[in-house]
């Protein structure tokens, strides 16, 4: 055991406990952060506008600053890339996250001095109370490899551009940097493809012990990795036993990991995004993700199914309940203000408060009134597959308003790693699942407005050709689980296993 992992045990309990101690003043550490956010933007164009000098209260703030989103934020984001000071917090950024919008084509989010820290910080927290609770520090010995975009940045009016994955790769702690890769060199190959196949060849002689990135990429990793050695991944790599995944829910992709891999390991969920670094799991004896209260970031929920009204209810931390689905709203010391990101979530514990991602408030199904939300589609998924040999490498779900004949449905365009013998038994059985779930759409299946749903399967890789197709093949992309109409889903069409 080195230096290294014998000083990592000490280290990560004095942070255990830093983070206990916020955690267990929610309240009062939201309060802080919110006072210090709005008096440090006063002076800013954006403050100025919105009054910031004469906010006190919660109250105050819901007055003066209306609910937005990247759209609405965007006049005052095209001044800060124009190289305008002082616009939405005080002086210039020194990164802009480039990002895939939908409606808005490129985003530009500013991350900041002050902001630029807690993405580091809650990623290596997330590692270190790892380390407190299970005692495992072996690992930090090993090579780790940390599947991300592009370093490569790009300078706009004196601010560096880039992915958000590319700029945290130039924070590597030094004394991570000998045990890090893929090298640098491979980590600037633009294409996915040919990237991935470079870190299998950089990788395969390696004492790999941590591997790292959103579940679709990692599975692509994995295998091309079982394609060139024809072993699991577990085999190949010994000592590989901690997961560090985010991005999307892992539950679909569990089954597929743990035959890729050969054996169950680790995991840590991070949520994080380039709008702030939101929570990290702390426990791997608890649901949920804990949220980072003292991270400069002020949180307001509104619940999901009144988010569409006039003048929708924003409440704190303090009143939040578990198991509502509520939009999650930020104000970050990068900037953004009343930001709605388009996430939902969910707490799991308000003791202390833990979250799980349940999909995004743009991403649903209701085109007949059933308001299907991605979190019940991916647990109706699990509920399908559970005591099954079934295994999927990928699903999306579209309304299928006009078919040829019969009642409107949901067609669920599924890849699937081994194909069950009897696709109509498990359209079933998700079918039951999301009825118990979505109390709507169980009665629209009993009155007869929606027939059961239809599995159409979809040909090996033929996500990954569809992400290719559309320019979003690796980087932070990610394919969403359902949509309200079937634009994907006729994308889809031609990759269709016939």
């Amino acid at each position: 055991m080195s230096i290294k992992s014998v000083l990592a045990k000490p280290f990560a309990k004095i942070v255990a406990s830093k983070v206990k101690k916020w955690a267990a003043n929610p309240a009062a550490t939201q309060q802080k952060v919110f006072a210090y956010l709005i008096h440090s933007a006063a002076q800013t164009a954006f403050g100025k506008d919105h009054n910031f000098a004469n906010i006190a209260s919660h109250n105050d703030f819901i007055k003066q600053v209306p609910i937005r989103d990247y759209e609405a934020l965007k006049p005052y984001v095209e001044r800060v890339v124009a190289g305008e000071e002082n616009v939405l917090w005080k002086g210039k950024p020194i990164y802009f996250a480039k990002t895939s919008g939908t409606t808005s084509g490129s985003k530009y989010i500013p991350i900041t001095k002050e902001s630029m820290p807690t993405h580091v910080e809650a990623a290596r927290n997330a590692i270190l109370l790892y380390i407190n609770e299970t005692g495992n520090s072996k690992f930090v010995d090993g090579k780790m490899i940390f599947l991300q975009g592009s370093p490569i940045l790009h300078e706009q009016n004196g601010i560096q551009l880039g992915r958000l994955s590319g700029i945290v790769a130039h924070y590597v702690p030094k004394y991570l940097q000998k045990n890090r890769l893929p090298s640098w060199s491979t980590n600037c190959i633009d294409d996915w493809e040919t990237k991935v196949d470079v870190i299998v060849e950089e990788t395969l002689p390696e004492n790999m012990t941590v591997i790292s990135g959103i579940p679709s990429w990692v599975q692509m990793y994995f295998e091309k990795l079982q394609q060139k050695t024809g072993k699991k991944v577990g085999d190949v790599f010994k000592n590989f036993n901690l997961f560090i995944f985010g991005g999307v829910n892992y539950e679909p992709y569990r089954a597929k990991f743990e035959n890729l891999i050969g054996r169950k390991v680790d995991s840590i969920e991070l949520y994080p995004a380039s709008e702030g670094f939101f929570a990290f799991q702390d426990t791997q004896n608890e649901k949920g993700m804990l949220l980072q209260l003292n991270s400069g970031i002020f949180y307001e929920f509104v619940k999901a199914d009144e988010f569409f009204n006039n003048n929708p209810k924003r409440i704190t931390i303090k009143d939040v309940a578990v198991g509502v689905n509520y939009v999650m709203l930020i104000s970050t010391n990068a900037g953004l203000w009343a930001y709605n990101i388009g996430d939902t979530v969910q707490f799991t514990s308000t003791k202390p408060y833990r979250v799980i991602v349940s999909g995004r408030i743009k991403h649903f199904i209701s085109a007949f009134g059933e308001h299907v939300i991605g979190k019940e589609v991916e647990q109706a998924m699990k509920d399908a597959i559970e005591g099954t040999d079934i295994r999927i490498s990928e699903f999306t779900v579209a309304p299928q308003i006009n078919p040829d004949k019969g009642l409107p449905y949901h067609e669920w365009f599924i890849e699937f790693e081994n194909t069950p013998e009897d696709l109509s038994l498990l359209a079933k059985r998700i079918d039951t699942s999301l009825q118990k779930q979505n109390s709507y759409y169980f009665d629209l299946i009993e009155g007869k407005v929606l027939q059961q749903l239809k599995i159409t399967k979809v040909k090996v890789n033929g996500f990954q050709e569809y992400m290719k197709s559309v320019g979003k093949l690796g980087g932070q992309n990610k394919i969403p689980r359902l949509s309200n109409d079937r634009k994907i889903a006729d994308a889809l069409t031609s990759l269709i296993e016939k």
